[in-house]
């Protein structure tokens, strides 16, 4: 009976510890998400580690590398605070020990452009940091 007191109270442990991982990771990751929706550039700075890389992609340029700060900066004429149309969904998430990744959708309605973006996070100090970002644009159905 103590067996298996012991063994279904490491289970519970392991399943809040996940829980709470996994609420953190989201929580970064919506920093993110909502810094770029709503243009403020600080909250997508906080979200990233600043040596951070972001391989995008634009028209006439394969693999576009940008900093954390030059990606914010894109939003510096975008009113801080308001939505700008960017509908964002966080489709999943894989944490192993102190390291995670983790994929969104970007849809852009007034654009009709749809993006994917992959993510690979590390726990560094105690507070998860997108490390590594890749995104592309889906190509349209027709």
């Amino acid at each position: 009976m103590k067996r298996i007191i012991s063994i279904l109270t490491l289970l519970l442990t392991i399943n809040c510890f996940s829980q709470s991982e996994d609420k953190a990771v989201r929580e970064t990751l919506n920093k993110y998400l909502e810094g770029s929706s709503y243009s403020d550039q600080e909250l997508i700075q906080e979200a990233f580690y600043e040596n951070a890389d972001l391989f995008l992609s634009r028209e006439g340029q394969e693999l576009w590398v940008l900093t954390p700060k030059e990606y914010a900066a894109l939003f510096e004429k975008r009113p801080k605070g308001k939505f700008n149309g960017r509908e964002t969904t966080i489709l999943n998430i894989d944490i192993n020990h102190n390291i995670a990744t983790a994929k969104a959708e970007i849809w852009i309605e007034s654009t009709s452009m749809k993006f994917i973006d992959l993510f690979l996070l590390k726990r560094l100090s105690g507070q998860w940091k997108i490390i590594s970002k890749a995104a592309t644009l889906l190509p349209e159905k027709g």
